[in-house]
């Protein structure tokens, strides 16, 4: 829990009894590798904090599952637009390793928001972190080609992308499991 709450005294600086009052509504989970942490259809209860682990964020298919993200250690994670609207998820996130999290429901973020003095800033600087990961994403997509794309990976989680499938990682930018093959032969 020490790792979140200075993960989030980077943002704001909160009192004792603040941040008494944040250890309070966290909740300590574990999931077992290939685990849903949400699934489509169903509505986002939570906002999780890695401290280790890897999730990725999918969309299923019959024939092949499309990977859009990943979740690594110190990272806010959630089907973050189903949190916030309270509506059913169009995608899904599974853990790739075994994760050991804190989460944070919805209903408790709002009464940090009204309890805590920077609580609602907070709760923004945390947005904006999503958002800028998923603008980081898009912008990734339309200006690098797949080896750039995989090499930008790499260089961002060099040991933790050891642990990812290799099908998962050729879905995420956007390229046949046998071309990521040829980028990694490629970039050795």
């Amino acid at each position: 829990m020490e790792n979140l709450l200075n993960h989030i005294q980077k943002f704001v600086d909160l009192r004792e009894s603040e941040l008494e009052l944040f250890r309070s509504k966290l909740y300590q989970i574990k999931f077992e590798k290939k685990e849903q942490l949400i699934s489509v259809g169903k509505v986002e209860g939570y906002l999780y904090f890695i401290d280790n682990g890897i999730v990725r964020f999918y969309i299923p298919n019959e024939d092949r599952d499309t990977t859009f993200a990943f979740g690594f250690k110190n990272q806010f994670v959630s089907a973050y637009d189903s949190f916030l609207t309270r509506s059913p998820a169009k995608y899904q996130i599974e853990s790739l390793t075994a994760i050991h999290a804190w989460r944070l429901s919805y209903q408790d973020l709002q009464d940090l928001y009204d309890k805590i003095e920077n609580g609602e800033r907070l709760g923004r600087l945390i947005a904006e972190l999503l958002l800028l990961k998923k603008l980081e994403r898009e912008v990734s997509l339309l200006k690098y080609n797949a080896e750039q794309r995989y090499f930008n990976l790499y260089s961002e989680q060099p040991k933790l992308i050891e642990h990812i499938p290799l099908k998962y990682i050729a879905s995420y930018i956007g390229v046949q499991p046998e071309s990521l093959s040829r980028i990694r032969a490629k970039i050795s």
